[in-house]
């Protein structure tokens, strides 16, 4: 009998707790001592019960380029701020304070978390703040705002405002793999130029020249009609009048002197 009485017991108190509403675990709350031993299950509640207004404003900002998930875990923390901050002794409406804290721990989420560049915070702000006065400036001109009439809106330079804008463009990349072109048949890595390898020879080539020019003429003859008329060392010999061995011992000597200039520290 002992058994059975404490079990309805147990029954009629869960049955109570379920019936509790969000305002009733609110006030519960509220008139729950900090070091009371309840209050950690009844703040737990309490979250519980309001959690599906945190839903349902992280669905609000679904399909943004952010996570289902991490929206709803970011409504939730701003619940929890909501929870723990809230005054209920102001007789004020607990949605009409949990709403803009949700909100704005949304807000901070895409704006700390959703570039795809961390830009500075300055720099992010000044972007809202643009968007913003384009929204208010197009409707009251009646056309695009100018980054004049931006600045003079939000007062500050152009300069600044081009900053915003420039700024801007790190909110979101574009994958290299993007299909571009009428046909989509390129990507977007397609169009990035690959490394130069000539770069590396700018040096030698421009002190070439010099070296060059120490060389006897005859040499400078021979070394132009191999390395740019490709001729070959029977062809060279022929033309000159002299023999392919000639030919052959003058390219070597003038090849060394020239890397003599050439790694000498003076032709520098």
């Amino acid at each position: 009998m002992a058994v059975i009485v404490e079990t309805a017991t147990s029954t009629s108190s869960d049955q109570r707790r379920s019936e509790q509403s969000p305002e009733d675990l609110l006030a519960a709350l509220a008139a729950t001592g900090v070091d009371d031993p309840r209050r950690p299950a009844l703040r737990d509640r309490t979250i519980e019960a309001w959690l599906p207004l945190a839903r349902h404003l992280a669905r609000r900002y679904g399909g943004r380029g952010a996570p289902d998930d991490d929206l709803a875990q970011t409504a939730s923390v701003g619940l929890i701020k909501a929870v723990d901050n809230f005054d209920h002794s102001r007789g004020v409406d607990f949605a009409g304070y949990a709403i803009p804290t949700i909100i704005g721990e949304i807000k901070r989420y895409f704006r700390d978390r959703t570039w795809a560049i961390r830009v500075p915070r300055r720099l992010q702000e000044l972007r809202l703040s643009i968007s913003a006065a384009n929204s208010v400036l197009t409707q009251t001109l009646g056309r695009s705002p100018t980054v004049a009439d931006i600045a003079s809106y939000l007062a500050v330079t152009e300069e600044a405002v081009l900053e915003g804008l420039e700024g801007a463009r790190a909110y979101r990349a574009t994958s290299l793999s993007t299909p571009i072109g009428a046909d989509g048949s390129r990507e977007l890595s397609d169009t990035i130029g690959g490394e130069d390898h000539e770069f590396d020879l700018v040096d030698i080539r421009v002190a070439l020249g010099p070296a060059l020019a120490t060389l006897p003429e005859r040499e400078q003859q021979i070394l132009s009609l191999r390395f740019h008329g490709n001729l070959t060392q029977a062809e060279i010999a022929d033309r000159i009048g002299v023999s392919q061995m000639h030919v052959s011992r003058l390219i070597t000597r003038s090849l060394a002197t020239l890397r003599r200039h050439l790694t000498d520290d003076k032709a520098y």
